[in-house]
This record gives C-alpha cells, sequence and structure tokens, in this order.
C-alpha cells in the first residue's frame, strides 16, 4: 500500500487498467464442516465421568458465556441427564431389591438438578444479551461501512485535489479494513460495491504510473507473503488450525489491494493452490474422522449382538449365571475403550446396548428371584423328611428302618439347594437323627467286628499276592490278575477301622505301580482307586458311610455342572475368536487342548457318581 509521503509523484494523463481479477474469498473457502464444531465441542462434555464435572465445566463457561458454544452446552445437557436418570435407575433398582415395588418408587429431589438449571439460565441469558450486542455490533459496522462507500462514491464522482484525495482514499481504506464483522448476508454485496469504487478511483483520477505501479509492488509483496504463510499450512501438524488461520489469511490477501495486471493470476493461482492444500487436508481430516467412528460403530454393533444372542434357557444355575455376568462386564469394559461412533448413531448404538445390558440383568433377577422361591419350597420339603427320620430313630427294627432310612437319604438327595443360612442347620437336624439311629444299630450288632478281623485277614493276603507278583508274566495275563484282585478287594466287607487307610495306602500303592509297568491309562487308574475308595467308605458303619457318600456325590455333582458351565464358555470363546475377531492359531489351540482336559474329566466325574449310585441303592 502507499505510503502518504509518496502522494507527490507527477500524475499521468493515462487511465489506469482496471483490476478486473480480483478474486472473492468465497471461491476457495472451504464449507464450515459440521462435524467439525460438534466433534470437538462434544468431545469434552462426553469425556465427564460425575455431574459434579458436568456443574464445574458449567461455572466455566459462566464465567466465559461469550465463548461458550451452542453445541458443546447441549453435550453438558445430555451427558447430565444420563447421569441423573442413571442414578435414579441405581435407586429404583435398589429399592426394588430391598422389597419395595416398581410402582411405589419416588425418586428422591435432585439438588444438582436445579443447580444445574440455574447455571443454564444463566449462561443462557448472559450468551443472548452478548448475541444481542454482538448483533447491534455487526449492524452499527455495516452502517459505518455503507458510510465509508458513500465516502468513497464521492471522491469518485467529485475528484478535487489529487493528493488529497489518494489521502483520503487511503484513511478511507485504513477505516475499512479496522472494521471488521458485519452481518454475514451483507459481506459479498458489500465487499463488491466497495471494489466497485476502488477499480474507479483509481480509473478516475488518474494516478501517474509510477505511483500505481508503487502501490502494485506493496501489494504484490503483501500478497507473496500470504501466500507464503498459506503454503507453510500445509505443513501444519493440526489440521483443523491451519484452517481457520487459512481463512484469516483469505480476509488479509482480500483486504490488500490490486497487483499489476500481468501478475494478478499468478499470484491468485499461487494463493489458491495453497489454499487448495490445505483444504484438501482439512476435508481428508474428518474423512478419517468419519471412518473411524464407523469402525467404532461396527465394534459396539459385534458387541450389541453378543449380548442380545445370550441363549437363556442354557442359564440355569446360579454358576452359570455367574460367569455370564462376568463376560457381561468384560464386554461393557470393552465398550468404554472404543472411540465415538458417528453422531446420529452414537446415541442409538448406546442405547440399544444398554437396553440389552437391562434385559440381561432383569432376567439374571428374575432368575435368582424363582430360585429363592424354589429353595424355600425344598427347605420345605428337606423339614418333612426331618420329621419321618426323627420319627424312626428310637426304632428297634432294623432291618426296615434301616431301609426306610436309606430311602429317606436317597429322596433327600432329590431335592434341590436350600438357602445357605438354613442348608446346614436342616442338613445337620436331619443326619442327627441318621446318626442316632445308625448308632444304635451299631452296638446292638457288635459281632461284625470278629467279621471285620477276618476280612482285614483277606486284604493282607491280597495285598502279599500283588507285591509277589512276577514281573516277567506276560502283559494282558498281568493285567488281569491284577483287575481281578482289585474286584476282589472291592467285594471284601469292612475291616478295623484303624487298620483301614493302612492296609488301603499299601493296596493302591502296588496296584498303581503295576498299572503304570502296564502302561494303564491314568483315568482307569483313578476311577479304580476311587471305587477302592468307595468300598471302603461303605465299609463304615451304616449310618457314617451313607453320609460321607451322599457328601462325596454333592461335591462331585457340583463339579460336573462347573465344568459344563465352563467347557460352554470355551466353547462360546472358540466360535467368537473363529467368527469375530483374527486372534493367532496359538490361543485357539490352548482353548481347544483345556477343552479335551475338562471334557476327559467331566467323563471320569460322571464315572464316579455312576459308582456312588451304585454303592448306595
Amino acid at each position: 500500500m502507499m505510503d502518504t509521503q509518496d502522494t507527490n509523484l507527477p500524475l499521468n494523463e493515462g487511465k489506469l487498467e482496471e483490476e478486473k481479477n480480483v478474486p472473492e474469498v468465497s471461491e476457495v473457502k472451504a464449507e464450515e464442516t459440521p462435524e467439525e464444531t460438534t466433534e470437538v465441542k462434544t468431545t469434552a462434555a462426553a469425556g465427564l465421568q460425575t455431574k459434579e464435572e458436568v456443574l464445574n465445566r458449567l461455572k466455566d463457561l459462566s464465567e466465559d458465556a461469550e465463548n461458550a458454544s451452542k453445541q458443546e452446552l447441549d453435550a453438558l445437557k445430555q451427558t447430565f441427564y444420563k447421569l441423573h436418570k442413571a442414578e435414579q435407575e441405581s435407586a429404583k433398582k435398589k429399592f426394588i431389591e430391598e422389597g419395595g415395588s416398581e410402582e411405589s418408587f419416588i425418586p428422591e429431589p435432585d439438588t444438582d438438578e436445579a443447580s444445574f438449571k440455574s447455571l443454564m439460565a444463566e449462561i443462557k441469558e448472559k450468551r443472548s444479551v452478548l448475541n444481542a450486542e454482538l448483533e447491534k455490533q455487526k449492524e452499527d459496522n455495516l452502517q459505518i461501512k455503507l458510510g465509508l462507500i458513500e465516502k468513497l462514491k464521492a471522491l469518485v464522482d467529485c475528484p478535487e485535489d489529487v493528493n488529497k484525495a489518494y489521502n483520503d482514499f487511503k484513511k478511507i481504506q485504513q477505516e475499512w479494513n479496522e472494521v471488521k464483522l458485519v452481518p454475514q448476508a451483507k459481506v459479498n454485496e458489500l465487499w463488491k460495491s466497495y471494489q466497485v469504487y476502488v477499480e474507479k478511483f483509481y480509473d478516475i483520477i488518474k494516478i501517474n504510473n509510477e505511483f500505481r505501479d508503487y502501490d502494485f509492488k506493496k501489494n504484490l509483496e503483501i500478497k507473496t507473503k500470504l501466500c507464503e504463510a498459506a503454503e507453510r499450512l500445509a505443513n501444519e501438524s493440526d489440521v483443523v488450525s491451519a484452517f481457520h488461520q487459512l481463512q484469516k489469511l483469505h480476509q488479509e490477501f482480500r483486504d490488500t489491494g490490486p497487483v499489476a495486471k500481468e501478475l494478478r493470476d499468478e499470484i491468485w493461482a499461487r494463493f489458491k493452490n495453497a489454499s487448495t492444500e490445505v483444504n484438501r487436508r482439512h476435508q481428508q481430516h474428518f474423512e478419517s474422522l468419519k471412518e473411524m467412528e464407523q469402525r467404532n460403530l461396527d465394534e459396539k454393533t459385534v458387541i450389541c449382538e453378543i449380548v442380545e444372542a445370550i441363549e437363556y434357557g442354557e442359564l440355569n444355575s446360579f454358576i452359570a449365571w455367574e460367569t455370564k455376568t462376568q463376560e457381561i462386564i468384560a464386554l461393557q469394559n470393552k465398550w468404554k475403550t472404543i472411540g465415538f461412533a458417528p453422531q446420529k448413531m452414537n446415541v442409538k448404538i448406546f442405547e440399544r446396548f444398554r437396553a440389552a445390558c437391562d434385559d440381561f440383568f432383569k432376567k439374571k433377577g428374575d432368575f435368582f428371584k424363582k430360585i429363592k422361591e424354589d429353595m424355600s419350597e425344598n427347605l420345605e420339603k428337606k423339614k418333612v423328611l426331618c420329621e419321618k427320620a426323627e420319627a424312626l430313630k428310637d426304632s428297634t427294627d432294623w432291618k426296615e428302618t434301616s431301609e426306610v432310612l436309606t430311602k429317606l437319604q436317597k429322596e433327600w438327595k432329590t431335592i434341590g439347594p436350600v438357602s445357605k443360612k438354613y442348608s446346614d442347620a436342616v442338613w445337620k437336624r436331619f443326619i442327627e437323627a441318621c446318626d442316632y439311629f445308625f448308632d444304635q444299630k451299631n452296638k446292638a450288632t457288635s459281632s461284625q467286628r470278629s467279621v471285620e478281623i477276618e476280612n482285614m485277614q483277606k486284604k493282607k493276603m491280597l495285598i502279599e499276592k500283588l507285591a509277589t507278583l512276577d514281573e516277567n508274566m506276560e502283559a494282558s495275563e498281568a493285567g488281569n490278575l491284577v483287575r481281578e484282585t482289585i474286584k476282589e478287594w472291592n467285594s471284601i466287607g469292612h475291616v478295623p477301622f484303624k487298620e483301614k487307610d493302612k492296609l488301603y495306602k499299601q493296596f493302591h500303592e502296588l496296584v498303581d505301580k503295576h498299572f503304570e509297568r502296564l502302561n494303564v491309562s491314568a483315568t482307569n487308574r483313578k476311577l479304580n482307586n476311587f471305587k477302592s475308595n468307595i468300598s471302603n467308605v461303605n465299609g463304615q458303619s451304616e449310618k457314617g458311610g451313607a453320609q460321607s457318600l451322599y457328601r462325596e456325590r454333592e461335591k462331585l455333582v457340583r463339579a460336573y455342572e462347573a465344568m459344563k458351565n465352563e467347557i460352554k464358555t470355551y466353547e462360546n470363546n472358540l466360535g467368537f475368536l473363529t467368527s469375530s475377531s483374527k486372534k493367532g492359531n496359538s490361543l485357539v489351540t490352548e482353548l481347544n487342548r483345556k477343552v479335551e482336559k475338562l471334557k476327559s474329566d467331566l467323563h471320569l466325574t460322571m464315572e464316579k457318581i455312576k459308582v456312588i449310585d451304585q454303592s448306595i441303592k
């Protein structure tokens, strides 16, 4: 631009060439990207975890209402009421769990909500005042610029002394550049009117060529620097910041006067190319953001489908429900690590996931409620059995009463579990009645001791037989002999209690030694050992043996159900890895190995249960 001391240059009679190709900013300015504002403003709000954090943010915004955006305020409002609703749902759930009905639940007044509304109203009022002031300022600026156009028009229509006119013109230009914001709808129209009279001024006052060239030269220097600044923005790491900086450069480029006609296209092309690169990177940034949000949506959709696909018919035990609950919690934790989905789907996919989780925990609550009801019925059934056993405990009809009590014990095991609060007490009541009868029976049948001594001698002979077994005997013959010895051992009745463990240990050490030599499977050895254990337990007093067998059977049944559920969990995970994951083959192989081991243990456990059932028939 021309300094005032240069206005005394001689005039040239020739007319200044018109600057016809002055570009408007709208030709290269990138359209505002709606996702940008929403993404930037809502990210901070979405990261808040408590209502206190929301209120603190609102207090900050209240202090700086001028920079508070509607998008962020909307996001804060949405976050607050989600937290508010979650608190109410939690209180409602607790109320129902404590025995209250859903219809009678009345939420407690939320003092935070009053604070929230107060802050929102305060910010709204401040923003309203600020917006009104801003709009008034824009209107005032519009009138100022219209007045400057009128002054410029007067210079064009009634040119006086050239030096004075040029000084006035430069003053008008300076004032024009100092006035910034005007109503958006008037920007282009205002600029076009201004530019028309600027061009006419240069034409009408007939600035001499030196004066014009000097002005063109200064303008070229300014626009060259603006081009260089725009080109540097292509390397700016923050593409959003680069985009906003570019808008300011466009405003400066537009406010700078014309350059020589032969350089106009060149300088404009350079600036436009630099602008295009910044705009391209800005657009790519948001396209990349959209792709990432779509991937997040896909991941969240898969999680929703997993929860929605739960087979509730298979969840029929405490262990099954607890195992599945841990899976749901793991999915909820995974969900928290996934970023935002596209804005139009972000709330919908969350609502879908929350609905699926709510449905799961509601069904879990219904299941446990039904279990409690069943446990109450089971308790009543077991109390009836206690009464029957107590009515028989003083009987001296040893045979018939033994059979009746044995049947009651078998019936006991068919009844499902009772609450842990009562299980020990009711079991103790039942078993004490049974124990009392069998104690009396044992006292009346002490002649059995001589039989036990005889059985002990028989078992010692079998131990000696295995100890002297010829190791050179053919494998199949030796195996048959060992198995026949085990069968004979199991057929022998009780031995004196003090000798039972010692004889059992000696016998099974020899059996294991021969089986290892004959390469008999570990599963068969375990089962054979278990049969021997059961035989020894069965050899105790009838009351003690039956009690131990029932307890052992209940323990095996619980272990059996736990292994079934564990196998189901592993198989579900294998299916998920196969269809939805790119995990390595090593993980799949390890899971398959665990499943096979569990199936083998499951089979062995079932065989043990069958052994017990055969022993207590």
